[in-house]
């Protein structure tokens, strides 16, 4: 299983909103990395659901339900999406001010590739982001 972060601003599509949904397509990306991080990913795969602009934290986790496909908001063709189904809140969010704080977190790509909406995450970072948020799976 790998590990991922994927943003969304909470204006537009928040954490609140998965969980009502509960499986919902991760459509609009538009970053040519990004989307090379979607077409990586494995049906059970999972990530952290990152709430970006104001809040800055990471609220949820979610899974890889189905694999890349093509967006159907993207009219050029170029860009695909995958389905996050909503597997739980974080028990206490974990803001990027207490990321950037960790040592064991410096490297992570959510800090050193800040505009990138789907980062990878490795399970070192990971299970320490689950430790600081209180989270058990």
């Amino acid at each position: 299983m790998a590990y991922w972060l994927i943003k969304s601003e909470p204006g537009a599509w928040s954490w609140e909103d998965h969980l009502k949904k509960g499986v919902e397509p991760w459509h609009g990306v538009r970053n040519y990395q990004a989307a090379n991080n979607m077409k990586a990913m494995k049906i059970g795969d999972r990530a952290f659901f990152y709430h970006s602009v104001q809040e800055k934290q990471i609220v949820g986790i979610v899974e890889v339900c189905r694999l890349y496909y093509p967006d159907h908001t993207d009219a050029t063709g170029r860009f695909g999406m995958v389905d996050f189904k909503a597997v739980k809140a974080v028990e206490k969010p974990v803001t990027l001010a207490d990321i950037k704080a960790t040592p064991a977190l410096q490297d992570m790509a959510l800090v050193k590739q800040s505009r990138l909406s789907v980062c990878p995450v490795t399970d070192k970072e990971w299970k320490t982001i689950l430790k600081m948020s209180g989270t058990k799976l």
